[in-house]
């Protein structure tokens, strides 16, 4: 419960004993850029008072520094592949107090039914969790997702105090071309006076003057310092992102400048259980940034005041009278590792670690999502012609390229022929049990022998398979249905490495650290069978992603982005 605002006023007058006193503080400003020695009071989880107080508890920082909690602006919890509770057990130590989470990809398997799990993760965590709410299910019709979510489904959910805004809207086509149901979620989000985030890669000129025109005020995605400068100057709040796959903070460092301060701020968007665990969270940002040329300050105020400002949290973001109490104890303003964290003025982390009295939610629940009729799925690719079209793999980025080969057939059917690097892909859809199976061809993955296949197939998640033989393929595809969702590697007939994600087939219910070692061993397993992506995983999840240039492929078959039209494999 917020604290009375009589309890407040005696809090801060000194009228009655303060809960606690962090004492020989460096006190970070995000107001005017300071750093004050002093003393931070707090009274029921709220800041009350810089200065001396009587306390109940008093704790010295020796001269430590003591910044608000960082913000995360815009993060897919489903992308760290843990359930809701275990991704704040990592996070948290980190410093990440708040994130503002898009559960869009829970959504695209669920519907309503994910969103509200996700809002019911929330309650009774150890942090801020608020949303975005999922604007794009499905990200498109080339792909058969579990739900479709318009309008008139989402516009109640906009009441929720959770819900900070209108997710990233990724239709910008559609809005462009005056779509009415992307214009009516639009519309009831300002009808709330709550914000709409975009996602407009590349978008210029007269196209993003629209798309901003309809009331779009943030982007994600730039990534050069002349695309964020083209927003900026319309008027967008920009997040840096420094996710897993997409890695732009160092080419857009140019553009934090006094003038522009304001309306920048830091986001994960997808950050993978390995990075978090070697490298950080939102304090990984900042620690970046500040080695880049940044100031520790304006780097910090980017991570707290700015996306508080950005989503209305008035209560969030600095270290002032009336501000819940989310604050970091740093031993200098370079590594910003934590060694202690504060949330709502209880002391939940220290030395990177959650305290142990800390209790964590119950992990949340989700219904079965493998409805796959195995029995009759034809995996075969009849062979009507002599060429194909075959995806390329851009090694280090989601964007693939294509090129037209002479396929190898054998008694009447096109395979794989790892010699040549040419291996089957396929799309399995998981969410209606259509049968639908999406085949074709892949080059630049590298297997010799044996599949990979996985649950986690942006954005509708479909089951997708890569692999050397239609027996390897099968019997990995039966693998990750029998997990009731996960990735798994097969080779030599045998399962050799799997991660059940039971959780939508997204998440697992296992600890942050140890996925993370399920999935080296997984990709350690990839390898020996000959993968060549850095990570083979992540590099097959968005071989189905039809909104990412330039071929791809989904359970409705072989999709040409730019063209954006379903394409037939053979050619002649």
């Amino acid at each position: 419960m917020p604290m009375a605002i009589a309890d407040l006023i005696t809090a801060a007058r000194g009228q009655r004993p303060v809960d606690l006193l962090l004492t020989d503080a460096r006190i970070v400003n995000v107001f005017n850029g300071s750093i004050d020695a002093g003393s931070v009071a707090v009274a029921d989880g709220c800041v009350v008072g810089i200065g001396d107080y009587q306390a109940h508890h008093t704790v010295s920082l020796v001269g430590r520094f003591l910044a608000p909690g960082f913000i995360d602006s815009h993060v897919h919890i489903e992308s760290a592949m843990t359930s809701v509770s275990e991704f704040v057990r990592a996070v948290l130590p980190l410093g990440t107090t708040t994130v503002v989470a898009d559960p869009h990809e829970i959504a695209n398997v669920l519907g309503l039914g994910g969103i509200e799990a996700m809002l019911a993760a929330a309650e009774q965590q150890p942090m801020n969790i608020y949303y975005g709410l999922p604007s794009c299910v499905p990200a498109t019709a080339m792909e058969t997702a579990g739900a479709v979510l318009d309008a008139a489904t989402l516009a109640p959910l906009l009441a929720n105090e959770r819900i900070l805004a209108l997710g990233e809207m990724m239709n910008f086509p559609g809005l462009l071309a005056c779509d009415p149901d992307v214009l009516a979620k639009i519309e009831a989000t300002h009808e709330r006076r709550k914000p709409v985030d975009g996602h407009c890669p590349g978008l210029a000129g007269k196209e993003l003057a629209a798309y901003v025109a309809a009331g779009i005020s943030s982007d994600h995605e730039c990534i050069s310092a002349a695309e964020a400068r083209e927003k900026l100057a319309m008027g967008m709040h920009i997040m840096i992102r420094e996710g897993t796959g997409a890695k732009n903070l160092a080419d857009l460092l140019p553009i934090i400048t006094p003038q522009t301060e304001s309306f920048l701020m830091w986001c994960t968007d997808d950050r993978h259980p390995g990075d978090i665990c070697r490298e950080g969270h939102i304090n990984y940002l900042v620690r970046r940034a500040v080695q880049g040329g940044i100031d520790p300050l304006t780097a910090i105020r980017m991570a707290t005041i700015h996306p508080a400002r950005r989503f209305g949290l008035t209560h969030l973001g600095a270290i002032a009278p009336g501000r819940r109490a989310d604050l970091l104890v740093l031993p200098d303003l370079e590594s910003f590792v934590p060694t202690a964290v504060y949330s709502g003025g209880r002391l939940v982390a220290q030395a990177g670690k959650m305290r142990p009295e800390i209790p964590s939610p119950p992990v949340m629940e989700c219904p079965p999502t493998m409805r796959v009729r195995t029995d009759s799925l034809d995996l075969a690719i009849g062979a009507t012609g002599t060429t194909g079209q075959v995806i390329e793999l851009v090694p280090g980025q989601v964007v693939t390229g294509r090129r037209t080969v002479r396929l190898t057939c054998r008694d009447g059917l096109a395979v794989a022929d790892p010699e040549r690097d040419l291996l089957k892909l396929v799309v399995v859809e998981r969410h209606r049990a259509t049968g639908n199976v999406g085949k074709g061809f892949v080059s630049g993955f590298g297997l010799r022998t044996g599949a990979l296949a996985s649950s986690v197939a942006h954005d509708s998640h479909n089951i997708v398979a890569v692999g050397v033989s239609d027996r390897d393929l099968r019997q990995a595809i039966d693998a990750v249905i029998g997990l009731g969702g996960g990735q798994v590697v097969v080779a030599g007939g045998r399962l050799v490495a799997s991660l059940a994600l039971p959780l939508a087939g997204l998440m697992a219910v296992l600890p942050l650290d140890q996925v993370r070692q399920r999935i080296e061993e997984l990709t350690a397993a990839a390898r020996t069978i000959g993968a060549v992506p850095g990570d083979p995983f992540m590099a097959l999840s968005f071989l189905a992603l039809p909104v990412i240039p330039e071929l791809k492929l989904t359970d409705q078959g072989l999709f040409d982005v730019t063209r954006f039209c379903h394409v037939p494999l053979f050619t002649d």
